[in-house]
């Protein structure tokens, strides 16, 4: 079934691993219920959307913006990049984008979390998007639950989430 895109509210700028969370419990087109346009930095799509094969392509044909950067958001990443030892360059790109444009960063990375918080930079990750899927009547109690029980199987692996949390909402 081709998915129909809703008109976009918000832009956010996109890391790559909560889409990997997402592809692994099978439920890649599920951040695209919301009311979103996901951009991401098109060499760090190239680069980075390669494992499992054909997500990139599936990303962008559920909606995932491939983006150029701005003059100012290039030199901000390399400021990034000097200021921040953890993060690599298009977790740093990602980070100049948000910052930039004054948009969410969407990533579960602890160390991007971290220079985000300094930054000032709003951040959401997998659990984020769920909990805003389920509160938005997006998806019901049922698939919230599976997708909540799927993160918790597959985690301290592929999927690196903080365990209270996800109890929490199993409850």
């Amino acid at each position: 079934m081709e998915y129909t895109r809703r008109a976009s509210l918000v832009d956010i700028s996109s890391d790559t691993n909560v889409w990997l969370d997402f592809a692994t419990i099978d439920r890649l087109e599920l951040p695209f219920k919301l009311p979103f346009t996901y951009l991401m930095n098109e060499e760090a799509a190239e680069d980075e959307l390669l494992n499992p094969p054909g997500l990139g392509e599936d990303l962008v044909r559920h909606g995932l913006q491939k983006i150029e950067l701005t003059e100012e958001e290039f030199y901000l990443a390399e400021e990034y990049v000097a200021r921040y030892t953890k993060p690599s360059l298009y977790d740093c790109i990602a980070l100049a984008v948000a910052k930039t444009r004054g948009i969410t960063l969407l990533t579960g990375d602890g160390p991007l979390r971290k220079a985000a918080a300094a930054e000032g930079v709003e951040v959401m990750g997998t659990i984020g998007i769920l909990d805003r899927l389920y509160d938005g009547n997006y998806i019901d109690e049922e698939e919230f639950h599976h997708c909540i029980g799927e993160l918790m199987e597959h985690n301290g692996g592929k999927v690196r989430l903080p365990v209270a949390e996800l109890k929490k909402r199993m409850k």
